[in-house]
């Protein structure tokens, strides 16, 4: 039999709720089709998609990002403000489309107040220029008698919007970005940026463009960047067809976070910089299917990204992650999808929904005693994919969290296990209260089980009560199932 021991005191850090934040990029039909639709039967009177926008706020994301991703390091602000009729439409450098602009900063700014998300700006650093940037700062939150702030009036905006995160560009270390420099060359652009950019709202955080966390680029951007910056992003994508290489591979960006810290620590030491300098892990997700030039991205997922899925977010719960972004909110490697008709709920949406509504405020350190798998790596698999090193595996990857007060513990447990039921004893460190536990439980037929417009509920959350006895309590995790366990204590 497995065990789960949990001691209140064993603590990790604080849970920073920005874990669970999302990601919209005009990309196939993420925002035009899933956000957006205005005339549709379903939309309301922005536009929004009703029946989109009530899904995405039981996922409730503290922050969305937009509008890239890859798209932005050609996008022009000044193109998305104003009558929408009389907005110009622009070739899409990114992934080789045409952009309308009806869908631009008010627009966004408007869905972000719906949703309950602060937004998060990425800057165009590819063919933008730095005169350009301030100038969407100063139309987001000037308060003054301005040409842009009074522009922003003018739109129909009256107030501030007071937008507090923007990022210094994306993945500009990638050959595909528009605008693509060396790592030096960023560094120097950014930090003249950075400058400039405070002078004019001394209130805004800025996130540095990072890569996979443990690249030269890395290294090069955080000692560079360090006290500019208040964040450095990492983006590492996984995924595979092989069940325990798509299952384990999050482990990958553990790996990333733990030298990335150290980066960020040394830089710190180094430089001698008091404040703290977070990391924002502002695109990730598995995504290993759809990935041509011409594909739209519409992952299909099944039962074993939502077992990938859990792991990253039980990662970030451990290694207190600052900010992280799922990519991205609908259709496009996401965990809502819709047609015309309405939508379905994809394998991952179930996870994400279950970590928001019941992860608890401090990490906790527990003990978990089970089987363990080792991975060997497949001979010429790509990068996010290769972490047979970091094994053993255990077979139950779990984080665990708990209120201030110490009166409620939840247990978020992944059984990686393809076949095999794990019959688990489960500590708790104090009493448990009389009605036991609630268990919410994901699992399905097989790992391969997805859902999808004719069967929507194939992969759903069962919920049931699990009595203990005292502080302890038996619970059986099925084959290929992710598990939230609240357990009140008295």
């Amino acid at each position: 039999m497995a065990a789960i021991a949990v001691e209140l005191d064993r603590t990790l850090g604080t849970v920073d709720r920005r874990i669970f934040g999302g990601f919209i990029e005009h990309l196939g039909r993420c925002i035009y089709g899933g956000v957006f639709e205005p005339g549709s039967p379903l939309s309301d009177a922005q536009g929004f998609r009703a029946d989109v926008l009530a899904q995405a706020r039981g996922l409730m994301m503290p922050l969305l990002r937009w509008p890239g991703g890859n798209f932005v390091s050609n996008y022009h602000w000044i193109d998305g403000i104003g009558p929408p009729e009389k907005r110009p439409r622009r070739t899409e450098l990114a992934w080789q489309a045409e952009e309308p602009n009806t869908f631009g900063t008010d627009e966004f700014i408007q869905y972000c107040r719906a949703l309950g998300a602060e937004p998060y700006i990425c800057l165009n650093m590819g063919t933008g220029t730095l005169e350009e940037a301030l100038a969407w700062i100063e139309y987001c939150n000037g308060t003054h008698a301005t040409h842009w702030a009074d522009l922003r009036r003018a739109n129909g905006h009256p107030e501030p919007y007071n937008i507090r995160y923007w990022g210094l560009g994306n993945e500009m270390w990638g050959e595909w970005q528009v605008g693509h420099l060396t790592a030096e060359e960023y560094v120097a652009r950014a930090r003249s940026w950075a400058n400039a950019l405070r002078r004019l709202d001394r209130t805004i955080e800025l996130v540095g463009c990072g890569r996979d966390g443990w690249s030269d680029w890395d290294r090069v951007v955080v000692d560079g960047l360090a006290r500019y910056v208040d964040y450095h992003s990492i983006h590492i994508y996984t995924g595979s067809d092989d069940y325990w290489s798509n299952v384990l591979a999050p482990h990958q960006a553990e790996r990333s976070l733990r030298i990335c810290e150290a980066l960020i620590e040394r830089a710190r030491q180094v430089q001698r910089i008091d404040r703290p300098i977070g990391i924002a892990y502002d695109e990730w997700n598995v995504w290993y299917r759809e990935r041509g030039e011409q594909s739209l991205l519409e992952e299909q997922y099944n039962l074993a990204d939502a077992l990938a899925v859990a792991t990253y977010l039980n990662i970030f719960v451990r290694r207190s992650v600052r900010i992280a972004n799922l990519a991205q909110l609908v259709n496009v490697i996401a965990p809502i999808f819709t047609n015309r008709d309405g939508l379905f709920l994809q394998t991952i949406y179930h996870p994400l929904r279950l970590f928001a509504e019941h992860v608890q405020d401090v990490a906790l350190d527990p003990t978990v005693i089970c089987e363990t798998v080792t991975h060997t790596d497949p001979p010429g698999g790509p990068r996010p994919q290769r972490i047979g090193d970091l094994g053993p595996f255990k077979l139950l990857d779990v984080a665990a969290t708990r209120d201030a007060d110490g009166r409620r513990v939840v247990l978020t447990v992944v059984n990686r296990s393809p076949d095999a039921a794990i019959s688990t004893s489960v500590t708790a460190g104090r009493l448990i209260g009389a009605g036991g536990a609630v268990v919410h439980q994901v699992a399905g037929p097989s790992p391969h089980a997805r859902n999808s417009f004719a069967e929507p509920d194939l992969v759903n959350v069962q919920t049931y009560a699990a009595p203990a006895s005292g502080a302890q309590l038996e619970l059986t995790f099925p084959p290929h199932s992710f598990s939230c366990v609240e357990l009140p204590l008295q």
